[in-house]
């Protein structure tokens, strides 16, 4: 196979480099991965004699595919055998060749095993019962050494279990002092982040009181890596344990510090976790509690801020605003706040349509709690006024689900009633849109 590999310029061979800026080079076709016809960077061969660069052969293999790509033969084995003569082969041809452009292709590390994962995770909890600080940070940070390395070695630490492993030695060392163990702390926290699903003995150790305190803890505190890390941990414990719900909304503080996390943005991954929690909680919540949390919310101002944040802001982090506020509309102080918001019905009916499903389902439901009941004129004098019906006529034409599809019968029933009071409403809008679908 020949591909075309252009010399690099090089200011003290000018004349060189134009002789040789349009020459081919030939690379030898055993250098090339059967599967991505790229040089290989760790080529591995299967039991079939075929070797694969490590990277493209494993993808294949988690495809749950059971034969050889090249000769299509049943695979009695997945062990991959480093090549090291190829790997040699290759590195001495890209050096003779580096004038082209070529660069070495580095030594790959040695994949970690899963009995060095388990070992270290054995004597990082024996290091944490007997409190030695110094070397479990040293523990923890072989393992993110080694996660960072390459995602089969993240792949293996998390398939041996260490996201249960942390946990526990996160509620340990909580338990302690989160002072003194701060950086431990932290460290066992950033990891957390990519462990999920942790199984169920580390999610007990992770929503136990003391293990969401500390995390509460970090998340009011200066370091903004350390309350991004809480906050996207708690994300995930509220997605597999919602009953922490209850235990968090008893911590002190911890509302003001999510109602900081979105409203001084760390980074878009932050604030979608921040209004994610913010949306567990309340939905979470005993109903004796609740309104209580709500409470809070609404009068630290999260209804105006989200408000805000939807006047631009990404895809994402629009349909999670969205939803936040439409749980907030559940309740009556969340929904007088939103009416007495001058951007509210602007906003709500601009989403209908033109972000995504979820954005058009949840500014349905919004509308459609704003605009029923008492004292509501004006909100739909206002919707009318914005494009609402004709909005919601399209998304009955388009599909929809069976409750937003009710919400948006029922409003254009409500519209109906105030159309001779809406100057730029044309009657004949239905029979267009009809025609035109």
């Amino acid at each position: 196979m020949i591909l075309a590999w252009r010399r690099r310029k090089d200011k003290g061979k000018k004349n060189l480099s134009k002789l040789n800026s349009c020459k081919e080079l030939k690379v030898p076709s055993h250098f090339l991965c059967p599967i991505s016809l790229d040089l290989m960077k760790d080529p591995v061969t299967l039991c079939t004699g075929i070797s694969y660069d490590r990277e493209n052969i494993e993808k294949w293999i988690d495809a749950r595919n059971t034969t050889c790509p090249v000769t299509n033969q049943p695979l009695r084995n997945f062990d991959l055998i480093p090549n090291h003569a190829i790997r040699k082969m290759i590195q001495d041809w890209c050096v003779e060749n580096k004038n082209y452009g070529i660069e070495r292709v580095p030594t790959p590390r040695i994949p970690v095993s899963s009995c060095e994962i388990s070992e270290i995770c054995s004597r990082l909890m024996v290091e944490a019962q007997r409190g030695n600080e110094k070397k479990c940070k040293e523990l923890v940070g072989r393992v993110r050494i080694l996660a960072k390395e390459s995602e089969r070695n993240k792949k293996c630490i998390v398939e041996c279990g260490t996201g249960s492993v942390f946990s526990e030695c996160f509620e340990i060392l909580s338990n302690v002092s989160v002072g003194i163990w701060e950086e431990v702390l932290k460290d066992l926290l950033s990891a957390l982040t990519w462990m999920f699903p942790i199984g169920e003995e580390g999610k007990s150790k992770l929503v136990s009181s003391t293990s969401l305190r500390c995390m509460a803890w970090f998340l009011k505190g200066e370091d903004l890596s350390a309350r991004q890390n809480a906050v996207i941990v708690m994300k995930e414990l509220l997605y597999y344990d919602q009953s922490c719900a209850n235990v968090l909304m008893e911590i002190q503080d911890l509302a003001e510090s999510l109602y900081q996390m979105v409203k001084v943005p760390i980074c878009p991954s932050a604030t979608k976790a921040s209004l994610m929690v913010i949306y567990s909680i309340i939905s979470y919540t005993s109903s004796e509690n609740v309104n209580n949390i709500v409470s809070k919310f609404v009068n630290m101002g999260l209804v105006s801020l989200i408000l805000e944040i939807l006047v631009d802001c990404e895809k994402s982090i629009t349909e999670k605003a969205l939803a936040v506020l439409d749980i907030l509309c559940n309740f009556q102080e969340g929904k007088q706040k939103a009416y007495e918001h001058g951007l509210t019905i602007a906003l709500i009916a601009k989403k209908i349509i033109k972000v995504s499903e979820m954005t058009t389902e949840c500014s349905i439901s919004v509308l459609w709690k704003l605009c029923k009941g008492g004292n509501n004129e004006n909100s739909v004098i206002e919707a009318l006024e914005l494009g609402a019906f004709q909005k919601l006529l399209v998304v009955l034409q388009v599909g929809c689900g069976e409750k937003t599809k009710e919400k948006a019968t029922e409003l254009l029933k409500l519209m109906n009633l105030y159309k001779d009071r809406v100057d730029c409403f044309d009657g004949s809008t239905f029979m267009y849109l009809k025609k035109s679908y």
